[in-house]
């Protein structure tokens, strides 16, 4: 496995890569890697010669330095777990690979969607997002790349830029992985404290009192996040952030749930050592 730092070093691997006739997967982390990104890397080993694991906590999609600075950082284990699944390249650039002094690099528009949810919550983090993307696009040149599903509307974002941009990326979007009480593996679990931890499952319980309800009948999103934000109310560490119901296609907000609506749940809650946000698919309504 390469452990490479520069990015014209890397644009050199993948270039050698293409013209021996191998394609190039790649799986963008910010590093202390879990099993949700080793689903990802064995995805990517399964589908494509050349996986390219990226390792690089983006300053850019911070608004909070505190924030940060408590970022959970391990590299050393990190290429470990890169080399034993079987990862042929590891980018672990400095920042100033990334974003290089004096360069202006292209800063894609969140639009709309970009204002709402964790936009509204964390003003310029999805900008900073769409920022690294690109970069990471750029640099590593035609690919697929493998992307979780929790971070939902990070990955609405970065598709819709892909496709408007007419970028020579590929996206695969791969399920949530989660813990056995439903929730979702994520670097910031680690800084719940025991209690916090225990609470948790408050997120996965939100969401699927808003499936089972959708089960029943209910077509008002206003209803399904009610609920949601009373499951969150109930629990006593737990403050809800936000709570939404959106129409997967478009990342808006419906009226109501029509037939072939693909829905999907929203949810965010701060602990007080961690903010943790989850999703979920909801069924099909008839």
């Amino acid at each position: 496995m390469d452990v490479i730092r520069g990015a014209r070093e890397l644009r050199a691997r993948t270039d050698a890569a293409r013209a021996g006739d191998d394609e190039v997967a790649l799986v963008p982390t910010m590093g202390a890697l879990h099993e949700g990104h080793r689903s990802l890397i064995r995805r990517a080993r399964r589908a494509r010669t050349t996986v390219v694991v990226t390792i690089f906590v983006n300053p850019r999609q911070f608004s909070d330095a505190a924030d940060l600075t408590a970022y959970p950082r391990d590299e050393q284990r990190d290429l470990e777990v890169c080399e034993e699944l079987g990862a042929d390249v590891v980018w672990a650039p400095p920042t100033d690979e990334v974003y290089p002094p004096g360069v202006e690099l292209p800063s894609p528009d969140a639009g709309h969607v970009g204002d709402r949810f964790e936009g509204a919550s964390r003003p310029g983090h999805l900008e900073g997002v769409l920022t690294v993307v690109r970069r990471l696009f750029d640099v590593t040149g035609p690919c697929t790349a493998f992307f979780g599903e929790k971070d939902a509307q990070q990955l609405f974002l970065v598709k819709r830029m892909v496709e408007r941009e007419a970028l020579p990326v590929e996206m695969v979007s791969c399920p949530t992985i989660r813990e056995p009480d439903g929730l979702a593996l994520s670097s910031r679990n680690v800084l719940l404290q025991p209690e916090e931890r225990e609470q948790a499952g408050c997120l996965f319980l939100a969401l699927g009192e808003a499936a089972e309800l959708v089960g029943r009948g209910e077509r008002d999103p206003r209803t399904l996040v009610a609920a949601m934000a009373r499951e969150i109310g109930a629990t006593r560490l737990a403050r809800l952030d936000y709570a939404a119901v959106i129409d997967d296609r478009t990342f808006d907000v419906p009226d109501h749930l029509e037939p072939e609506m693909r829905a999907r749940a929203l949810v965010a809650v701060r602990f007080p050592s961690a903010r943790l946000i989850d999703n979920l698919r909801l069924p099909s309504v008839t």
